[in-house]
This record gives structure tokens, sequence and C-alpha cells, in this order.
């Protein structure tokens, strides 16, 4: 079976960990043993939806993060929908 990529180096891309966390993030480098990400969010439940929450409270929110790729269960280009609202909590360009 073929599978194509359909997200490159520079999107916003949304992973499921094998803890079972959704990150949304900015796709630096993808190789066979890890992901590197720009400004991490996790997505969790808030009172009207979902809302984006920095990924580490405790790591400066513009450091770049490794995941080993045997934490991922999966990665794929972000909806437009929440990708235009990652975008603007990170870098305050409403789009």
């Amino acid at each position: 079976m073929l599978l194509e990529t359909t997200y490159k180096k520079g999107d916003t891309v949304s992973i499921k960990l094998t803890s079972g966390e959704e990150m949304v993030a900015n796709l630096v480098e993808e190789n066979d043993t890890e992901i590197v990400l720009k400004k991490p969010m996790v997505i969790v439940a808030a009172q009207q939806g979902l809302a984006l929450s920095p990924f580490m409270f405790s790591a400066n929110p513009d450091a770049q993060v490794k995941l080993k790729q045997a934490n991922v269960l999966c990665i794929l280009k972000t909806v437009d929908e929440l990708g235009k609202q990652y975008t603007q909590q990170t870098t305050g360009i409403v789009t």
C-alpha cells in the first residue's frame, strides 16, 4: 500500500501520542526516529468546546520539542479551523 504524506515542513500538524494526548504544533523536521516540533500545544476540553494549552508549562513556549517516533500513533495536517486558532494563539496573527 502506498501512503502519501499530506503534510510538509512548516505545516501545522495534529499528533496523537501513545499517552492519548493530542497535540497541535508547527512541524520543523521528521525522520525515522524523531519528530521535531515548534510551539507545541495540547487540545483540552473547555466549557465552550476545545481549547489549546501549552504542551509544557515549565518550558520556554518557543523552544523546539523532539518526540520519539515510538511515542506517536499518527500525524496529520491540522484542519483549517483549528489551524487558524493555533496560528492566532501562537503568533497573534488572525487569518
